[in-house]
């Protein structure tokens, strides 16, 4: 069996993060709504990254390490652009110029276009929704 993790966005922008044992299942239940009180009021909702983990231990681990980076980061995981990810893993103090970055809204722990929800049911991070399986 396997376990995802995954990020939704939703249709006002925020991010949504959790893990789930059925993927398709529980994408599902956030479109049709009343699974989820965080992305029930911010339909429609679009998967944007998914990762497949062995255990459900390893996409929990995932949800938890992923749901608090900055909007940059999370973005940057999205893209697959491993070069931003590591950039903006570092605190602001510490970060060197990156020209060839895109814009980016909020680089602050905990925004997520507006605020992140209280909760995601999410698996480790991918930065597609190919799912695509193991980590790194």
């Amino acid at each position: 069996m396997a376990f995802w993790a995954y990020i939704l966005r939703c249709a006002d922008g925020r991010y949504y993060t959790g893990h789930t044992d059925a993927l398709d299942r529980r994408i599902a239940e956030h479109q049709t709504g009343g699974f989820c009180l965080f992305t029930s009021q911010r339909l429609p909702v679009e998967l944007v990254w998914a990762q497949g983990f062995p255990t459900r231990i390893e996409a929990l681990e995932a949800e938890r390490r992923i749901k608090p980076w900055s909007r940059a980061k999370k973005d940057a995981l999205i893209r697959q652009d491993w070069t931003a990810l590591k950039f903006f893993s570092r605190p602001p103090g510490e970060r060197s110029t990156l020209p060839s970055l895109p814009p980016c809204p909020s680089t602050s722990l905990g925004t997520n276009g507006e605020g992140d929800g209280p909760r995601g049911d999410s698996d480790r991070p991918s930065p597609n929704p190919s799912r695509s399986a193991g980590g790194e």
